[in-house]
């Protein structure tokens, strides 16, 4: 798996989510969810879609599974072209499935996900994600902006053993406290 490719638009701003907040995110997602839909299996899209589906998962008390819709990285651009690089979990057959991501754009990722799904025999199918940052309207969002996302899990990383700051938000981290 490549890693994120991120450009920041100091205009539109960022979000620097901490883990409380996610945690009322993925509460309320959920919520909205048990008032309008009734899924069987609840899917997170490995690997950032995997945390808010689990968590939704444990909180309408359903099945969860996940499957890998990636993004590969051209090496002349910084367009990404989402690939599925799992089957979709063959319990989803005959049943009612939410998959879930944690942010959505253009809604490649998800249109990929929820095709595989159906293609594996799904009888419905329906989407939600934690943030929505383009044009694309999954069924069910926590929130909807245009501002970078920084989520909890993506601010640190490991080099050389240590925890230190993800230098793909570094500068968006630096510029938030301006």
């Amino acid at each position: 798996m490549s890693p994120r490719r991120t450009t920041f638009d100091q205009a539109k701003g960022v979000i620097n989510v901490e883990w409380p907040f996610f945690g009322e995110l993925s509460r309320g997602l959920a919520l909205k969810v048990s008032r309008a839909y009734d899924p069987e299996i609840v899917l997170g899209i490995a690997t950032a879609g995997v945390i808010p589906g689990a968590v939704i998962a444990a909180i309408l008390n359903r099945e969860f599974h996940s499957m890998v819709v990636s993004r590969r990285f051209h090496s002349d651009t910084v367009r990404a072209t989402p690939a599925v690089l799992s089957a979709a979990p063959p319990e989803t057959r005959g049943k009612r499935v939410l998959i879930v991501d944690e942010t959505c754009d253009t809604g490649d990722t998800i249109r990929l996900a929820v095709a595989a799904v159906r293609n594996a025999g799904a009888s419905d199918v329906r989407t939600a994600v934690a943030f929505r940052t383009g044009s694309y309207k999954p069924d069910f969002l926590a929130l909807a902006t245009e501002s970078t996302i920084i989520l909890p899990w993506d601010k640190e990383i490991l080099v050389d053993g240590e925890l230190g700051p993800n230098p793909l938000y570094a500068e968006a981290l630096r510029d938030q406290g301006d």
